[in-house]
């Protein structure tokens, strides 16, 4: 399903499958009257790849349409430069809608650490970001996201669950 391009909403670019299902699962996470909010766009295949991406075809999308958020998702791999590296690459004209978020080596780290199927770690991160909590978001291999989550919940949250949506039953 596509957004209505004609009201705030935010793409999700994942990095590979495992990105891809655990945007799913927070999507999921989203009250069905928001749902058309967000967008998974298809994997990129690669950290550099979500990057170039960013550059070649939605760094002019997002200019554009003032309404669009996004946020980059990707492997860190244990390099806590590559959030560095990362926001190289976005226009500071962009720098308030453009989040880069990821597990801080991959997400299969998150699964061995019991936190679920990757479809349940974003349901997860979807329950923290609405909630304001940090239950997921806490966690070892997630907790370098702390400056991008405290942005997201600013700009994204008020997107996806505004107070006058109804909540979604656990």
């Amino acid at each position: 399903m596509s957004v209505n391009q004609y009201q705030q909403h935010v793409f999700v670019l994942p990095e590979d499958e495992a990105n891809l299902q655990i945007a799913n699962g927070f999507h999921l996470q989203v009250p069905l009257n928001r749902q058309r909010q967000m967008q998974v766009l298809p994997v990129a295949r690669g950290w550099p790849r979500v990057l170039e991406l960013f550059q070649s075809v939605h760094v002019s999308e997002m200019e554009r349409n003032f309404r669009r958020s996004m946020v980059l998702l990707i492997d860190f791999d244990g390099k806590v430069e590559r959030l560095t590296k990362a926001k190289a690459v976005i226009p500071g004209n962009l720098a308030d809608r453009v989040f880069i978020l990821g597990a801080f080596t991959t997400p299969e780290a998150l699964r061995q650490a019991n936190l679920g199927t990757y479809e349940n770690i974003g349901l997860a991160m979807a329950k923290d970001c609405r909630e304001e909590t940090n239950i997921i978001w806490g966690h070892e291999l997630l907790q370098h996201n702390s400056s991008e989550l405290d942005r997201l919940r600013e700009h994204v949250r008020p997107i996806l669950f505004p107070s006058d949506a109804w909540a979604r039953p656990d």
